[in-house]
């Protein structure tokens, strides 16, 4: 997806003042290249109505961010403008200098011209354009728009998806659930071997803006990480994913993309089998991604049977973490640590310890406020639940 940034000239027109220069139409297609290669020309049956192209123009003009910056019209740039679905389709690489943030905006036509329909936060370090693989939401289902890099590009299915002016057909991706989607890419200057697996993980097609549904996932791990999980149940305000809110100055922003939204290196390692309540034994897992604010973690119980899995809020890394676990009649808080000989953790007087074992202690969530602490030789981390 994300290709050596060296190897790639993106030509771009300075910042200045307001002038007629800075109103003119946008640029149709966006001078990226990689060596020789124009990584995206401009596509779509509609490339040249120059009616469409200014009607573009203005809707993204107007367009605003969720914390009300506008794009700089200079540097954007509109990758696909064509008919699909028996309507008018427009993608636009949107460049936000108030957020150093790459946008996709996604936009259709009625009588009254174009208007953005949908706008997701690029999050990923570098540019929108620096992708090889973009998510577009149409009424058919999910498509994908690809750059000139890729070659052949398969769906959730492992099947080879069909595309015109690089734009895939229709494609099933579930609401809530992960999905793989794996594109080829050519040799370039940047990639002098190719890719042959350059693998996605597409969160489902309920993901809302302005979160971008696709993670990187290099090796696969992520896929496995997520198997059985209702991505919708990770996105939410309580989930792992949706759980720690962007901050912009001293002040939380809960329209755009959360902190703990991810982006790549999804992982889950087992922290072993655990018993609650006398009951089957259930398997605790620690997820683990990254995103542009740093590593965040979570644990994940999954009960036997077919009770659904439990999950925790985000926690950032930390040598001890600490997570409350939600599960029904029985919430509990785990911490988690990294043991060694010299490290000792304490708990309150009388805490009773469904689990103790080395690096891994499960209490019943307390009704107030406690404190936990992990000594080691150079330092004692201590971290707080319950109360404010």
């Amino acid at each position: 997806m994300a290709t050596t940034l060296a190897a790639v000239l993106l030509v771009t027109t300075a910042c200045g003042p307001d002038t007629a220069r800075h109103r003119a139409d946008l640029r149709v297609g966006y001078d990226s290249r990689d060596g020789d290669l124009e990584v995206w020309p401009a596509r779509g049956s509609l490339v040249d109505d120059a009616a469409a192209t200014s009607s573009i123009t203005e809707a993204v003009r107007d367009w605003r961010s969720p914390i009300d910056d506008r794009a700089h019209m200079p540097t954007s740039g509109i990758l696909y403008s064509g008919e699909v679905d028996g309507g008018r389709l427009a993608l636009v690489a949107a460049d936000v200098p108030g957020e150093a943030a790459s946008w996709l905006l996604q936009l259709r036509a009625d009588d009254a011209g174009y208007r953005v329909e949908r706008a997701t936060e690029y999050t990923d370090s570098g540019y929108l354009v620096y992708a090889d693989v973009l998510p577009v939401h149409t009424p058919d289902g999910r498509r994908y728009f690809t750059s000139e890099r890729v070659t052949r590009l398969l769906g959730p299915n492992g099947r080879a998806l069909d595309k015109a002016e690089g734009l895939t057909e229709p494609v099933d991706v579930p609401d809530c659930a992960a999905v793989p989607v794996t594109a080829t890419l050519r040799s370039t200057a940047s990639l002098p071997r190719g890719r042959a697996a350059d693998r996605l993980l597409d969160l489902g097609t309920a993901t809302s803006d302005p979160r971008y549904p696709l993670v990187r996932d290099e090796g696969g791990s992520g896929r496995r990480a997520l198997t059985g999980l209702d991505t919708c149940v990770l996105a939410g305000e309580k989930g792992p994913f949706g759980s720690i809110p962007r901050r912009i100055g001293d002040r939380d922003a809960p329209r755009s993309v959360p902190e703990s939204w991810p982006i790549r290196k999804l992982t889950a390692r087992s922290l072993g089998e655990v018993s609650l309540g006398g009951g089957d034994r259930g398997k605790l897992e620690q997820l683990s991604w990254d995103t542009d604010a740093g590593t965040m973690t979570a644990v994940v119980y999954r009960p036997a049977g077919e009770d659904a899995p439990v999950v925790s809020r985000a926690d950032r890394a930390n040598p001890l973490q600490l997570y409350e676990l939600p599960v029904p009649g029985q919430p509990l808080v785990v911490l988690s640590w990294q043991d060694n000989r010299d490290s000792m953790l304490s708990v309150p007087p009388g805490t009773p310890r469904l689990v103790d074992r080395a690096g891994l202690a499960v209490i019943p969530q307390p009704s107030g406020r406690e404190t936990f602490s992990l000594a080691e030789p150079e330092k004692t981390y201590y971290r707080s639940v319950g109360g404010r």
